[in-house]
Formats: C-alpha cells, structure tokens, sequence
C-alpha cells in the first residue's frame, strides 16, 4: 500500500469518526428508505473492528468482503480499515473457482459474506488454508409464495411494542420454530436470522421491517413442495446467479408427511403471536390495490405455464 492510498485509508475513518462526534444525527447512507446516520455507521464500524480483533485480525492482515450493497458492507470496509487491515471486497456474483482464486491469492485471512454463500464457500474452504473464520451475515433471496404451498401472515403492531429489533427477531425466529414442530417436524432448527430451517433447506422465513410509526412483520411458510421455475419464469433473474438467490427450500408436507390446512396454520400462528408478544390480533383484509396486485400476479404465472 503506498503513502497515497494510506491517507485515503486514514482520512476516511477519521471523517467518519469526525462526523460521528460533530454531528451524530447527520444522515451517512441512506438504504431502502432508512437513514443510517454517521453515530450509527461509527458504532458498527467498531463493532466489526472490535469483533475482527476478537478473532486475531491484525494490522496488514488480508479481510475479504463478499457483500453486495448494504450497510453492512460499509460497516466491515470501515471497521477493517479502523484495524488498519486490508480490505479485500469482490463481486458477489463470482462462482467458485473465481472466489476460490481472489481468496487464495489475496491470503485472506478472514472472509465476511452473505448467509446464502455459505455452501458454496463450504465447498472449496479446505483449498484455502490461510482462511480462517468466515463471518456471515443477513440475507438477499428472493422469497416465493404462492397460495398452494405456502402460507403468508403479516403482523403490523406499533413501533413501540418491538424497540429491540434484534431481540424480535430472536423470539420471532424460535416462535416459527416451536410451530413447525408443533405440524411435525421434529429436526427443524432455528439459528440463521429470519429463517427456520430442516438441514440446509429452508421451511419457514420472516422478516421485520419498519414502515414509519409500524412494524411489519412478515412470515412465510412452506407447506407443500413448490417448483421455483414457474416463478423464474415470470419474476425474470439472471441464469448466472439463480443458484444463489434461490435457496433450497422444503415443506412440512415433505418432512412431516402431511400438509396442515391453512385454517389450522392461521389459528396456531396468531395464538403463538398473542401469547409471545402480549398483544391482541385483529384480522384484516387486502386492500384493493393490494387485492389487485396479487391477481395480476397470479394472472401473469398462469399464462407462461
């Protein structure tokens, strides 16, 4: 690295952390409709350094991101350069051999990447022996529903009821696992955020967003086996990148042997709901363009079959 590039690499952290201190509430980057101020991006910045070190990152040492653009890619390249380590960010739409090649040849020590690459990673991390850790995080798949095999709920309750989104999820995440168990499958299992899962095939995803003075939650669950390519055909993907945004995916009709009705789906998730979060549920109902979106959609699926 030479003197140049070494001043970059200092002035970016110290405007960082300059702003940070000066004007905390100052907006640093802005991602699907939230506000990331630069108080924020310092403190995950030095979360991701202080986690990095944990893990014996030292000055010089190579830490490689396979990211694509979310905070959290600003967070690790901040963090890594605050350690004084040095960033390797490559293009997440690279397959093995190319990943197999920028991790070997950079030395990376540490790789940070999307949940959803982890088995590709798997397959060739005995080829990289300098890698040692491999941190991973959120998720970018397209999720797929579809009124014969999957159930969807969304849960919209007051911001204030859910101030700790992390801790939501957590309780979320075992919520969704105690009723997929309760449908009978015993091997399901929750430790990947925002989605349960038997093996490496996901049954059950969820996410919780904010909408202005709301949370959302949404929850999908997989009852009977679903063919994505009906889905590829209409919601068009890249043939180069399908194998990564679409996940394996299984159902409790598969694992458990039967398919539970969506009236008893409906009835166990909410009282779940009810009980876990101490609120009362009120059902609705689509709203036209809502309504009128769903049927467009199910009027395109049927017409490429």
């Amino acid at each position: 690295m030479n003197a140049e590039s070494n001043k970059m690499k200092m002035d970016l952290v110290k405007a960082v952390e300059s702003w940070a201190i000066s004007q905390p509430d100052l907006v640093a980057l802005y991602f699907e409709e939230r506000a990331i101020t630069y108080k924020d991006l310092n403190i995950k910045a030095n979360r991701m350094a202080n986690g990095l070190q944990g893990l014996g990152v030292e000055r010089g040492d190579r830490v490689a991101i396979m990211l694509p653009n979310i905070p959290e890619f600003v967070y690790s390249f901040v963090g890594i350069l605050k350690l004084g380590a040095v960033a390797v960010p490559f293009n997440t739409l690279y397959k093995g051999g190319e990943i197999r090649h920028i991790l070997r040849d950079s030395g990376a020590k540490v790789l940070i990447a999307l949940t959803n690459f982890a088995p590709m990673i798997n397959e060739i991390r005995s080829e990289l022996p300098a890698l040692e850790q491999v941190i991973l995080t959120g998720e970018r798949n397209l999720i797929f529903a579809h009124p014969e095999s999957t159930a969807f709920i969304q849960l919209i309750v007051p911001i204030d009821l859910i101030s700790d989104v992390d801790a939501a999820y957590e309780k979320m995440g075992h919520i969704l696992l105690d009723i997929v168990k309760e449908f009978g499958v015993e091997n399901a299992w929750y430790k990947h955020r925002g989605s349960v899962r038997v093996g490496g095939d996901k049954i059950a995803t969820f996410v919780i967003s904010e909408v202005e003075t709301v949370r959302v939650i949404n929850v999908v669950l997989f009852l009977a086996a679903m063919d994505t390519r009906d889905f590829l055909r209409v919601v068009w993907v890249p043939p180069e990148i399908r194998d990564k945004v679409v996940e394996p995916l299984t159902s409790v009709e598969q694992e458990a042997g039967k398919r539970p009705s969506w009236k008893e789906v409906k009835t166990t998730v909410t009282d779940a709901l009810k009980r876990e979060f101490e609120i009362e549920i009120k059902e609705g109902a689509m709203v036209r363009d809502e309504l009128f979106g769903y049927e467009k959609l199910c009027s395109l699926a049927g017409k490429v079959r």
